[in-house]
C-alpha cells in the first residue's frame, strides 16, 4: 500500500470514528503512528477526501461527506474524476478507470458513495478499477456518463 493511500486511510478512520479539530492535531496523530506528514500534506488529503469542516455541538471538527447528500457525493465524484482518471476504457460488461498508482481506492470510494443507479458496484486495485455495471447498462454508454462527469469535475 502506497504511503499516500495508508495515511489517508488513517484520516478517513479517525474523521469517522473521532472528533478531530485541526490539522495539527491530524500532523501529530499521524506522527505518533509513524508517518511523517505536514499540515499542506493533510490539507491536501482532506480535500482529496471530501472532507469540511462543520460545527457540531458548539465546536468546530472535520468530517467526512454524508453518504446520504447525493449532489455533494456526486460532486465530488465529477471532481474526482476530472483529477485522477486517466482513461476509461469499455470492457464487456464492466468498465475499466485508469489512474495514476494509489489513486483507484479514493475514485472507487466516491463511486460508490455516490450510489449511481447504473454502476452495481467497483473493485480498486492500486491504479485501476473495475466498475461493474447495473443490469441493462452498457459499457459504452456508461463510459460517456462517467467522461461527462470527469468533464464537469
Amino acid at each position: 500500500m502506497s504511503a499516500k493511500l495508508q495515511r489517508q486511510r488513517l484520516i478517513a478512520d479517525w474523521l469517522r470514528d473521532d472528533r478531530v479539530a485541526s490539522q495539527e492535531e491530524l500532523v501529530a496523530r499521524l506522527g505518533l503512528a509513524g508517518i511523517v506528514a505536514t499540515q499542506a500534506t493533510v490539507s491536501r488529503d482532506l480535500e482529496q477526501l471530501g472532507a469540511a469542516r462543520v460545527r457540531q455541538d458548539g465546536a468546530a471538527r472535520y468530517a467526512l461527506p454524508d453518504a446520504n447528500d447525493a449532489s455533494l457525493a456526486r460532486a465530488r465524484l465529477g471532481r474526482l474524476l476530472g483529477e485522477w482518471v486517466i482513461d476509461i476504457i469499455a470492457a464487456g460488461t464492466l468498465l475499466v478507470l485508469k489512474t495514476p498508482p494509489g489513486s483507484a481506492n479514493l475514485v472507487a470510494n466516491a463511486i460508490d458513495v455516490a450510489r449511481l443507479e447504473d454502476v452495481a458496484g467497483t473493485i480498486a486495485g492500486d491504479d485501476t478499477i473495475f466498475v461493474a455495471l447495473a443490469d441493462g447498462v452498457t459499457p459504452s454508454a456508461a463510459a460517456m456518463m462517467f467522461g461527462a462527469r470527469r468533464a464537469e469535475g
